[in-house]
């Protein structure tokens, strides 16, 4: 049986440290903005994002890696005699999956394994942590896609946003809907659709400060519940004030005894799409 190598969609979000415990090498996404194209994670964060929006107020795009791209991080790892796992961002916001499928043919069957993660941010990071969970069992490339993939549909993936600004900007919501949130200080929450991919669609929404709806955000996802599992949980943001997420955290030790919590940013590319202070708490189900 062959090595398996983990790799992933720049876009997961699980930070450095479980960057580091699971050994995982990254596509990076493309970042277009005034006219120059950037890669997620290597030459732009959302701080250069935020700035330029500021001074500007004009946002980026961003790009799935074309078919040659993510075949040429396969080959390296194919021609060393691993197998491949890859967890892509979710089919339904992205071509990324379909990319990197079609560049796995290039490389026969059997040898690079696509999951789409169905989610999006940490939400594909659970994935590409469970993946790693069984790469340090010894299981091999194929066992990992057959056993991981089920659980793609039983991740739980939700933010709280601070505001509409970016939402609008990028043309997701309208000004009207903009500024009656604005003047009612209504706090939306955005959940992500397993079943639709990773789309994504209004939840539940919350009034107040946004430390007090980010807390009450977190106490209506978790509390009293005893179908989640408690191996790990995520708290990801896209520059929030530290204070709120270490709240945060203390409520979600509380209310759930998770074995890990991780507070981990955003990647350029979640950000650019919504912004500073929008927040998640993102875990699997039973």
């Amino acid at each position: 049986m062959n090595p398996v190598k983990l790799i992933a969609d720049s876009s997961c979000d699980i930070g450095p440290e479980l960057a580091k415990r699971y050994d995982v090498d990254f596509v990076h996404i493309h970042v277009r903005l005034n006219g120059n194209e950037y890669l997620d994670g290597v030459n732009i964060t959302h701080k250069e994002i935020y700035a330029n929006y500021e001074e500007k107020h004009t946002l980026p795009s961003t790009c799935a890696m074309n078919i040659d791209e993510y075949a040429a991080v396969f080959r390296p790892y194919i021609e060393k005699g691993y197998d491949i796992v890859h967890v892509s961002l979710g089919s339904g916001l992205s071509s990324t999956c379909g990319n990197a499928r079609l560049a796995a043919e290039m490389f026969g069957p059997d040898r690079v394994f696509v999951i789409d993660s169905k989610s999006l941010s940490t939400g594909s990071g659970h994935i590409v942590c469970e993946c790693g969970e069984r790469i340090k069992k010894g299981l091999g490339a194929k066992q990992i896609y057959e056993e991981v993939t089920p659980i793609t549909d039983k991740v739980s993936a939700s933010f709280i946003l601070d505001d509409l600004k970016y939402l609008h900007a990028g043309g997701r919501c309208s000004g009207l809907a903009q500024f009656g949130a604005s003047l009612m200080n209504i706090k939306p929450c955005i959940m992500v659709r397993n079943d639709l991919f990773g789309s994504m669609t209004v939840g539940k929404k919350y009034m107040g400060s946004y430390k007090r709806s980010a807390l009450k955000y977190v106490e209506n996802m978790i509390k009293d519940r005893t179908d989640i599992v408690l191996d790990r949980c995520f708290i990801t943001h896209s520059g929030s004030d530290p204070e709120v997420l270490e709240a945060m955290k203390m409520l979600a030790t509380e209310l759930q005894p998770f074995k890990e919590i991780h507070i981990t940013q955003a990647s350029a590319t979640i950000c650019a799409h919504c912004g500073p202070n929008t927040t998640g708490i993102l875990f699997i189900t039973k």
